[in-house]
């Protein structure tokens, strides 16, 4: 069984603020901050520091806010991520996070070999040998491993103050230090050169984050990572800056792009900076090497990864230490490996990459947590909603403005990872980002919810907004598939199963199981319909309850559907003894009669339009367009059928065909067909001969008919499918 790394922290701020600092401060700031300011000037290299910082501040500034709200446990960003935008995506970015972070460890050693090349010449001159740069990095990588595997993070958090202080001496020293030249070049760079800087020194403001994977080891996150990161980040953010203005007045521009090690040229004793670059990439390495492991190590104790052995194994600690030995030892492999090969150009670009996606979530995490208002959310330190906004963009934007190619790369990466994890994970899918986008979803519905109501006029164009109402929703899904139909795009549909009884525990329970096959039903129909239930001890309640209930658009319902089965006329009493309710509030209404065709291939959509229902017949058109456009309907076709009397018939199809065009409506002139009206004939038979093989079958009705007629309305279609009533309360006009 895994373990946490530790159940109790050992350290407090300052390994916080020492990893962050010696990051920041580390390879790029000695090797290739020279060749910054001589390529670009001082104004190009300080807005390469503007705006790097403008993606770290933000970024440390979210780590804060989110560290003093929740408990940062092993992992670090790892386990901020997961913890808000689920495991899954957690994992996609950890994994990456921490290829990236033992990655970094190869790139660092690489660059503590550079350090030698005084010695290197020294050895070669005096005695003919030349020690290879390469054999230096191994070896490296050799003594970290065995000092994490032996010592554990307690010896590395003590020599990591011991290179800390060479390299504050080292800067003190370069800041004393006079050059050969005087003078400033204020002079930038054009977009494409500035980018391309800018890619190579990002890479150095990367390491404020570096402490946060510490934090399963911190005495107490919420104090330590707020102020170790800030600090660190403010403190890397002024030292660039006068390094900046130093370079730039003691060094001419032609060795600043020549030589590696130009600020030895500066500094007070000019061996202090090979002895500060090695101790500065040292500890970068040292700081990655404690922090990567954590971070796998936090993946495999979530088992995530769908490999038992794989996550029993790296998630497995020293009881002694409560070390990460197995993580560690995959982390110097991997570091191993890239100082093997010896060129980590291409990789420490991808790196930078996979930093930003890092940065850009954590970001959003504040962003999205400080829009949605969640009560729950309530950290002791306050970031800007603004201020996180503006991190996730630019660290979107510099992604591909740095190198188009490996932000696709990395993201491509990150998004095959979660779709591996994804696939094995299918009985958790849906639930990554739930929580925080619950929040989010909410407080953009009552936002528009208030802004519809505010703005709601008369004049609108009309579209459907369905509340249904049925007794029958796991015996019969024909109220609700045509719920989901009407609702898929153009209208918006609320299903309402009623449950007959009072209140009390036991129908609590009944709503609750009623409630999750809804849902299920949603999901497996992938409809947009809102579903609820409603207890009742009679229909007639739920009816007039449901009449009132606000439409999921944020405006009001507009149109109620009932339900019942041909084989039970006599439910149509119920549905009668409330058309009192649906008048009096102005619902348009729409009666499913279900048969035991229910909706036959879903081709073929019938119309009937005679001259006494003529208000109903924009409706029941535009109804049937609006079923069409859904793709279970997606060979369909509309049948219009209009009985007139004789003198009519030409005028009426005239006026029906002017309808269809004005309309642009999908009914063409060829299913268009007027039946003539006989004295004395029955409407009913007409239909039932004709409509016998459609689909669905649209009719209008008129309500003081159905007030005269009763149930005896209803009756008469047992040739045909299912059929829908249709009564509008007004004439709509199709535009």
């Amino acid at each position: 069984m895994p373990q946490l790394l530790s159940k109790k922290g050992r350290f407090g701020t300052a390994p916080v603020f020492f990893t962050a600092i010696s990051t920041i401060l580390g390879a790029i700031m000695f090797l290739r901050f020279g060749y910054a300011v001589g390529s670009v000037g001082v104004v190009g290299t300080l807005l390469i520091v503007l705006v790097g910082h403008m993606v770290t501040i933000p970024t440390s500034m979210a780590l804060a806010e989110i560290a003093t709200n929740q408990k940062v446990e092993g992992g670090g960003e790892y386990y901020i991520i997961s913890r808000s935008f689920g495991l899954t995506i957690g994992a996609s970015i950890g994994i990456a996070l921490f290829l990236s972070q033992a990655i970094s460890v190869a790139f660092y050693i690489i660059a503590f070999s550079e350090a030698f090349d005084p010695v290197i010449h020294w050895l070669q001159n005096e005695t003919g040998f030349l020690l290879p740069k390469r054999v230096i990095g191994l070896f490296s990588v050799l003594m970290l491993a065995w000092l994490m595997v032996t010592k554990g993070a307690n010896t590395g958090m003590w020599l990591l103050y011991v290179v800390v202080s060479v390299l504050g001496v080292s800067l003190i020293m370069f800041f004393a230090g006079e050059g050969s030249y005087q003078g400033e070049f204020l002079t930038s760079a054009s977009e494409n050169e500035f980018f391309y800087v800018f890619a190579i020194i990002f890479p150095a403001f990367t390491g404020m984050t570096a402490g946060v994977g510490l934090s399963g080891d911190l005495k107490d996150p919420k104090v330590s990572i707020p102020r170790g990161t800030m600090w660190a980040t403010l403190i890397g953010m002024v030292i660039y800056v006068f390094i900046t203005f130093k370079l730039a007045g003691s060094v001419s521009q032609q060795d600043l792009l020549t030589d590696q090690l130009v600020m030895s040229k500066v500094a007070l004793w000019g061996p202090i900076i090979p002895i500060g670059l090695a101790a500065a990439t040292i500890s970068s390495a040292l700081g990655s090497v404690m922090v990567a492991p954590r971070t796998l190590n936090a993946i495999a104790i979530d088992r995530i990864i769908p490999f038992p052995k794989f996550n029993r194994l790296v998630g497995r600690v020293n009881t002694k230490t409560g070390e990460p030995v197995n993580a560690s030892m995959i982390t110097c492999a991997i570091a191993f490996f890239f100082v093997l090969l010896g060129d980590v150009n291409v990789v420490a670009e991808i790196i930078s990459m996979f930093f930003m996606v890092t940065y850009g979530s954590i970001c959003s995490i504040s962003l999205l947590e400080n829009f949605a208002s969640n009560p729950g959310y309530r950290p002791a330190f306050k970031s800007k909603w603004y201020i996180s906004l503006l991190g996730a963009v630019l660290c979107v934007y510099l992604m591909f403005k740095m190198n188009s190619f490996y932000a696709f790369v990395a993201i491509g990466v990150m998004t095959g990872i979660y779709y591996f994890l994804s696939q094995s994970r299918k009985e958790r899918k849906g639930s990554d980002m739930a929580n925080i986008f619950r929040g989010v979803i909410f407080q953009i519905s009552r936002n528009l919810h208030v802004f519809l109501q505010k703005r709601q006029s008369d004049d609108e164009e009309w579209r459907p907004s369905v509340v249904a109402v049925s007794t029958s929703s796991f015996d019969r899904h024909g109220a609700y598939d045509l719920l989901r139909w009407l609702s898929h795009k153009i209208g918006f549909g609320t299903y309402i199963h009623h449950i007959d009884g009072y209140l009390s525990n036991e129908a609590v329970e009944n709503s609750k199981e009623c409630m999750q096959r809804l849902i299920k039903m949603t999901q497996v129909s992938d409809s947009t319909v809102y579903v609820d239930t409603l207890i009742n001890p009679s229909f007639s309640t739920t009816v007039a309850q449901s009449l009132q209930m606000p439409g999921v658009s944020g405006k009001e319902n507009n149109l109620v559907l009932f339900e019942y089965h041909k084989s039970k006329p006599e439910a149509t009493n119920q549905i009668i003894e409330n058309m009192g309710m649906v008048r009096a509030v102005g619902y348009d209404t729409c009666i499913l009669a279900s048969s035991e065709k229910e909706f036959g291939f879903n081709h073929e959509i019938h119309i009937w339009i005679t001259s006494k229902d003529y208000v109903n017949a924009n409706l029941m058109i535009y109804m049937a367009y609006i079923i069409l456009g859904h793709p279970d309907w997606k060979n369909g076709i509309i049948k219009l059928y209009a009985i007139y009397p004789q003198d009519e018939i030409k005028a009426q199809k005239v006026k029906l065909l002017e309808m269809i065009k004005s309309g642009r409506l999908p009914i063409s002139a060829n299913n268009i067909e007027i039946i003539p009206m006989e004295q004395d004939s029955n409407p009913k038979e007409v239909i039932n001969r004709k409509s016998r093989d459609a689909d669905l079958t649209i009719v209008g009705f008129r309500q003081e008919i159905l007030k005269h007629d009763q149930q005896e309305m209803f009756s008469g279609y047992d040739g045909i499918g299912n059929l829908l009533f249709v009564n509008a309360q007004r004439e709509k006009e199709i535009v």
